[in-house]
């Protein structure tokens, strides 16, 4: 058994984990407690609900995984950076829905290092048992890629804080339960000094959130609006004006899920699969020599950022890292996405032409094998559209490749 068999961060060989072993029992796993109409739902790029999310946390929660980022003692599982990119990557290949990061991988990590006990025993195990739904206020109309500027005022007074503002782009708000926001506390100082992180009762009066239809015709970002809101004190997460600490850990917490590996594998894999199946000109598309050497390419690409992935967590693993990893690995990985999706409209053709939002929420038209019929094609437009948008969320590109520049490049 070589070292690359075996999980990097372990120092001790009598602790180390046999990775084959560990990505075997994933799969025994997904391929026992996936359901297939769900599995098939992500395969086809159907258009998930709550209750989707929902079922798969719990099935995860049984088995004790639903916390990968975690550690033991609050009720996750304690693993590496290694075993977590295995996970994720099985997960995605397999078609199982991304459990939403809003608590688990961005909320709860925050709550640990900065919240107070109270705060930690309450939230911890709710999030864990997905007992609250949350949503992410950051982003505002003024207030994106330039998070520092926001102008969402918390105005504290003697029994908590009254909230007034504006927030955008706030993924499933209309499910939330809680909003972890970032709030201005002190409008005249410096503008990271001035912020404050509240966990916010979306039941609470004053709150108004107003859908925003996507390009595919999604329900799935909203506008939140906070009229007088009033805060208990004891939602303040850390100290008064010190949130953009939180903030930046939240950011940095979670750095290698952004190159979605996985989701990469396993779109690659459905455009092979339309290229096969598609007839032009009486052969496969997938014969065409150019569209052949754009498949290769791709998957080319797919290799490289696959390993920038592994090296960059066995180089973080070993306490190493220059801070641009999570740039890097979004840019890539965002670059890559977008290209599958243009090859897959371009694979179906004609046929993705016929994109109506109800076909990405109808039933994949599908056999039992998970094979996809040749004539159901307009939810891979629809696909396509959604993914317009992973250039901008998070960052945008602009601003990772500034990132880049600065930390890695020293420029």
């Amino acid at each position: 058994m070589t070292e690359l068999d075996m999980d990097p961060s372990a120092r001790d060989g009598s602790a180390a984990v046999p990775l084959e072993a560990f990505r075997l029992e994933v799969r025994r796993f997904l391929g026992e407690k996936l359901p297939g109409a769900l599995s098939r739902k992500v395969l086809e790029h159907r258009r998930l609900v709550k209750e989707d999310y929902l079922a798969w946390h719990r099935i995860l929660l049984e088995r004790g995984w639903a916390a990968p980022s975690w550690p033991v003692e609050f009720g996750g599982t304690g693993w590496s950076l290694m075993q977590r990119h295995i996970f994720d990557e099985e997960c995605a290949i397999a078609g199982a829905p991304e459990v939403p990061p809003f608590g688990l991988r961005m909320v709860g990590p925050v709550i640990m290092a900065y919240g107070s006990d109270a705060q930690r025993q309450h939230y911890l195990p709710r999030i864990l048992n997905a007992e609250d739904w949350w949503c992410q206020g950051y982003s505002e109309p003024g207030a994106g890629s330039d998070l520092a500027s926001l102008k969402t005022r918390a105005i504290p007074d003697a029994d908590g804080f009254v909230v007034n503002g504006q927030k955008t782009w706030t993924t499933y708000a209309q499910y939330a339960d809680v909003m972890f926001c970032l709030v201005r506390t002190d409008p005249e100082a410096k503008a990271q000094a001035g912020i404050s992180f509240l966990l916010i009762d979306m039941r609470s009066p004053g709150i108004t959130i107003r859908p925003i239809r996507t390009l595919d015709g999604d329900h799935e970002i909203n506008e939140v609006f906070f009229d007088n809101v009033r805060v208990p004190r004891d939602n303040l997460v850390g100290e008064m004006n010190q949130g953009w600490a939180c903030a930046k850990y939240l950011l940095s917490h979670e750095r290698f899920g952004a190159a979605r590996v996985g989701r990469a594998k396993r779109e690659l894999n459905y455009l092979k699969r339309v290229a096969s199946e598609r007839i032009v000109d009486g052969r496969a598309l997938i014969a065409d020599a150019t569209f052949a050497r754009d498949i290769a390419r791709l998957e080319v690409d797919l290799r490289a950022l696959e390993q920038t992935n592994l090296r960059l967590i066995t180089r973080v693993q070993n306490g190493q890292g220059n801070g641009a990893e999570a740039s890097m690995l979004k840019l890539l990985g965002t670059s890559l996405a977008q290209a599958i999706s243009e090859r897959m409209v371009q694979a179906a053709g004609v046929h993705a032409l016929r994109y109506r939002s109800e076909d990405f929420q109808s039933a994949a038209e599908c056999g039992a094998d998970g094979q996809v019929s040749a004539h159901n094609y307009g939810s891979v437009a629809g696909f396509y559209m959604n993914l317009r948008k992973i250039s901008i969320y998070g960052g945008t590109d602009e601003v990772q490749k500034n990132i880049i520049a600065k930390s890695a490049l020293g420029l």
